[in-house]
């Protein structure tokens, strides 16, 4: 098989591979449970410094009590910090989330927007978390850059970037806008299960034949 040569080569055939390993649509990908943008926004909020899994614990007793970003603008901070305090950070998560819904409200209607630059704009809303809403909850173009992300195109050579706006705009220019929102849920996945940090299982990645920091092949690590 030929090896791919160039950075779009490479970001098309790392897409087709990881396809292949972890299959799905980016919401069937998405770890996070919800039904919605907005669940999935608030989700997204609470899950900074903490799993997956334990924001899913969490979620469904917080989504029963406060179902609209009406209902969680107005909510009691305290009883709000109690309902969140085992994803860590929730004093900071809860002004995030009450913000965060105050201005759905103000702002648009209590519906949360589409548009990216709206998102960000939101308290407690990052460019990378529009784009998890965006790819996940709304079937628009996206690609979320967490560390995960920038590591795994850095080690790919997809870009040399390390601020997360350029990583994003850079491995977005390489793919289609359909495969972005998957893409990046695909890097994550492969970053946390075999192309870790400290220890990258080459040997059993499925892109070590091409990919330029493959210790298969002797490269050097990026």
């Amino acid at each position: 098989m030929t090896r791919p040569r160039t950075p779009r080569g490479r970001a098309r055939e790392a897409a087709t591979r990881l396809a292949g390993e972890y299959p799905g649509t980016a919401r069937e990908l998405c770890a996070l449970r919800h039904d919605g943008p907005f669940q999935l926004l608030v989700a997204t909020i609470l899950s900074a410094q903490t799993t997956d899994e334990r924001v899913n614990q969490v979620t469904p007793a917080l989504f029963a009590r406060f179902p609209t970003a009406a209902d969680l603008a107005a909510a009691d901070p305290a009883e709000l910090e109690e309902l969140v305090r085992s994803t860590g950070f929730f004093r900071s998560k809860t002004r995030s989330l009450i913000g965060m819904a105050g201005a759905l409200v103000e702002r648009h209607g209590g519906d949360v927007p589409v548009d990216l630059d709206d998102l960000d704009a939101l308290p407690g809303v990052g460019r990378k978390t529009g784009n998890v809403v965006r790819s996940v909850g709304m079937g628009e173009p996206g690609l979320p850059v967490d560390t995960h992300v920038g590591r795994l195109t850095r080690r790919l050579g997809l870009t040399a970037a390390t601020d997360p706006v350029k990583v994003e705009h850079e491995v977005c220019a390489l793919l289609p806008r359909e495969e972005w929102g998957a893409f990046s849920l695909r890097l994550i996945l492969h970053g946390r299960q075999v192309c870790q940090s400290r220890r990258p299982r080459c040997a059993e990645c499925v892109l070590n034949d091409f990919c330029p920091s493959s210790e298969v092949f002797g490269a050097t690590k990026r």
